[in-house]
């Protein structure tokens, strides 16, 4: 044979085999490791695998604990880098504004933000104390110090946060770092809206959390007010340490998605959350006229356990701390938060989208 033919023969068997060889060898290794020996009782060993699975919900756990603090790291980072431009950007307008007025960067805060910053009465100090007394400890006159201090402070950045507004619109001030964003696929969850859609919502939901309930309901208002601009995808995110029959109801929602009923599944579970026991999840399945036998089969199997499993290492890898809560184009809102700020969110997508 051709010393040149066979060379070139080598190099294609050497690519395919480098292709492979990774694969077989992760499944050798795991092999390995499922049968290595830890212990032994009376010559009867005890392997990795039997240990591990005697704790997978234990790992399982941990796995997500180590994805979610990956995420917020990288999430505080970006918000770290994003305040560290902002005070740049501000250090470097209230300089150029002084050296203009030619004064001191010191005259030019005392004259624009400190004397402009009004006096704290009483009976703000008093309003302040009787709105927050139920999370703050002591009584009135024992931090109304504090109080008004904290109400100057809140002031004097209303103050100076106006005056730097003002002066972005008098000079030319670009940013081009972007906001943290999350990357998790919402494609084979369900959805309302069209996946052609500037804005995804993806959000993560538990059936029997209370503040979940009143979040979707915001959820469907925005979607419903911004129409074919935005796609909402449903991905769950049970909470079962305190919710017993989140992880049934998770599964049932997604029976009933196999049957088209995914979104009339979803509205009966948050409007009855007090009762999610599989008898109920099946009265419910034939209020929405579903192939009941096919439902009951479908839950009874665990054909969609997996699938929660999936959402929640989803969930965890995007920095998600409990529900509700929701990325927009990745960017992480969590707790019940009102519709003006999720709209804040959204409308800045769609002007970045321009």
């Amino acid at each position: 044979m051709n010393l040149l033919i066979r060379a070139c023969m080598v190099l294609v068997l050497s690519a395919a085999a480098a292709e492979i060889l990774p694969a077989q060898k992760s499944r050798v290794q795991q092999k390995k490791t499922d049968s290595k020996a830890l212990a032994s009782v009376d010559g009867v060993t005890i392997t990795e695998k039997q240990a591990r699975d005697y704790v997978a919900d234990d790992l399982f756990e941990l796995e997500l604990q180590d994805l979610r603090s990956r995420a917020q790291a990288a999430r505080n980072e970006r918000q770290l880098l994003q305040r560290a431009v902002d005070s740049i950007i501000e250090d470097r307008l209230l300089q150029a504004e002084a050296s203009k007025r030619a004064v001191s960067l010191e005259e030019l805060i005392s004259t624009e933000i400190d004397q402009k910053v009004p006096e704290t009465t009483s009976e703000e100090i008093d309003l302040f104390y009787q709105v927050n007394r139920d999370r703050i400890r002591g009584s009135k006159e024992q931090l109304s110090t504090q109080i008004g201090n904290y109400i100057k402070e809140q002031k004097e950045k209303t103050v100076r946060a106006a005056l730097v507004s003002r002066l972005e619109g008098e000079h030319k001030v670009t940013r081009n770092i972007e906001p943290f964003r999350a990357v998790v696929q919402p494609e084979g969850r369900p959805s309302l809206g069209p996946s052609s859609a500037p804005v995804t919502l993806i959000l993560f939901s538990d059936f029997q959390c209370p503040y979940c309930r009143s979040f979707s309901a915001t959820l469907h208002e925005i979607v419903r007010r911004y129409g074919e601009k935005v796609r909402l995808v449903f991905r769950q995110y049970p909470l079962n340490d305190i919710h017993p029959d989140a992880q049934h109801a998770a599964e049932a929602s997604l029976c009933a998605n196999r049957q088209g009923k995914f979104w009339e599944m979803h509205d009966l579970l948050f409007e009855d959350q007090e009762d999610l026991r599989e008898e109920s999840l099946k009265a419910k399945a034939g209020q929405l006229g579903l192939d009941q036998t096919a439902f009951a089969s479908c839950l009874a199997a665990g054909r969609h356990a997996a699938d929660v499993i999936a959402d929640l290492r989803a969930a965890a890898s995007a920095g998600v701390e409990g529900t509700p809560s929701v990325l927009v184009n990745g960017r992480y809102l969590h707790g019940n938060v009102p519709f003006e700020q999720i709209a804040a969110v959204i409308d800045d997508e769609l002007k970045r989208k321009k």
